[in-house]
């Protein structure tokens, strides 16, 4: 799914012109098909000496770029075409340019792109009505509220394959939304350590969906400790100790009527999720991270019970019926190797549907932090047969090596 993520650089990173130019050269030949995304690719390379740095026109007015990339190794037990021989397979999981602008003093907007089905596509582009710190507006493309995994997207997670639970209709591949984005508006704020985000989406179009009902998702959050710190009602999963202790208890919620089954046989949707952040900065800088979630949806179609009517002509936009768990814990260990710091960590997932088997996955791994989410590797081994549908997959052993960048 996921790729997810985040994409939150477009409010903060500085673009260096040699990294821009490289990116966009890349893009280039698959740019050129999209006229809008054309447009954009105009107006970076029209501007060369502010592409380093943030372009400010007067005090109200300014625009700046960014980029991210993910690319992977990835090799499984038994996963080559012959069946047994391992897979060895290398992917660039994510590429993104994230453009972010004012045009007023309390109007701003974001645009973003990924690589979607092989060709580059708008990930976001909403308009941010920025009053204070307690009430706040976006409208467009964009985030819809969810746990922290999702919320977190691919670039601010704690470990690298996050995605191995059920995920919420605009994680599901496109006809509710896709990378965790659906066209809606939310309403996000806080008052003190409390965080709020309320939002109204297009959910599932078509298909079961037959009155045109919208999707209800909203997310709320205490800090207990330290405040974290991100933009809008985003979340990260890690800050690698530069915010101090951190004990944040979130509560999402997402609602569709009509939000599964066929365009003959519809169904209701709604899910809830509870998860748990924790970071504790101990003696001599060390940071011991400890994330954990609980997961509930309700699917009156899913993976498993299926309407009688599906056929080729008429699918089922069908979810995950269940519960599903995960924990996971990490060491940041404080003494730097060269230019970074090792962070250890484990993984447990539990998936247990209501209509079929249950599934579990078991991950180690460690991050090698250089320059926090913005430069880290990674290498991790998994076994175990849970995967992103939340239903029982086949059973694999695979170990993958990572790279991610950001400015």
């Amino acid at each position: 799914m996921i790729s997810q993520n985040t994409d939150r650089r477009f409010f903060t990173s500085k673009a260096y012109s040699s990294f821009v130019r490289i990116i966009m050269n890349d893009f280039y030949s698959r740019l050129k098909s999209s006229l809008s995304i054309g447009l954009i690719f105009i107006l970076v390379f029209s501007l060369p000496a502010f592409a380093g740095k943030k372009l400010e026109i007067d005090d109200n007015h300014w625009i700046s770029i960014g980029a991210g990339m993910r690319t992977s190794f990835t090799s499984v037990e038994d996963g080559a075409p012959a069946g047994d021989a391992r897979s060895q397979d290398f992917d660039v999981e994510s590429i993104r340019l994230y453009i972010n602008g004012q045009v007023h003093q309390d109007i701003k907007f974001t645009l973003n792109t990924e690589e979607i089905d092989g060709a580059i596509d708008v990930l976001d582009a909403f308009v941010r009505f920025e009053f204070d710190a307690m009430f706040n507006l976006w409208m467009g493309r964009l985030l819809t509220p969810a746990d922290r995994i999702e919320m977190n997207g691919p670039y601010y997670a704690l470990t690298w394959n996050q995605y191995t639970q059920p995920l919420y209709p605009s994680d599901q591949g496109g006809a509710a939304g896709r990378l965790g984005r659906d066209d809606g508006i939310v309403i996000w704020g806080g008052l003190n350590k409390f965080q709020y985000a309320v939002g109204f989406f297009d959910g599932l179009e078509g298909g079961a969906n037959v009155d045109d009902e919208m999707l209800f998702a909203t997310r709320i959050a205490y800090n207990f400790l330290n405040k974290e710190d991100n933009p809008g009602y985003y979340t990260s999963s890690t800050y690698h100790g530069g915010l101090g202790n951190i004990l944040t208890l979130g509560f999402s919620y997402q609602r569709q009527g009509d939000g599964t089954g066929t365009a003959t046989t519809s169904g209701d949707f709604s899910g809830y999720a509870v998860d748990l952040l924790s970071e504790s900065v101990l003696g001599k800088s060390g940071v011991l991270t400890v994330e954990a979630e609980y997961k509930a949806f309700d699917a009156d179609y899913s993976g498993a019970t299926i309407p009688a009517d599906v056929s080729a002509t008429n699918t089922c936009f069908c979810l995950f019926e269940g519960k599903s768990y995960f924990l996971s814990g990490a060491y940041l260990i404080p003494k730097n190797v060269g230019p970074g710091k090792f962070q250890p960590y484990v993984r447990l997932v539990d998936n247990n549907p209501d209509d079929a088997d249950d599934s579990d996955l078991r991950e180690v791994g460690v991050n090698y932090v250089m320059s926090g989410h913005n430069v880290r590797l990674n290498f991790n081994y998994g076994s175990g047969d849970a995967n992103i549908s939340g239903y029982k997959g086949a059973d694999v052993k695979r170990f993958s090596f990572g790279l991610q960048i950001q400015l």
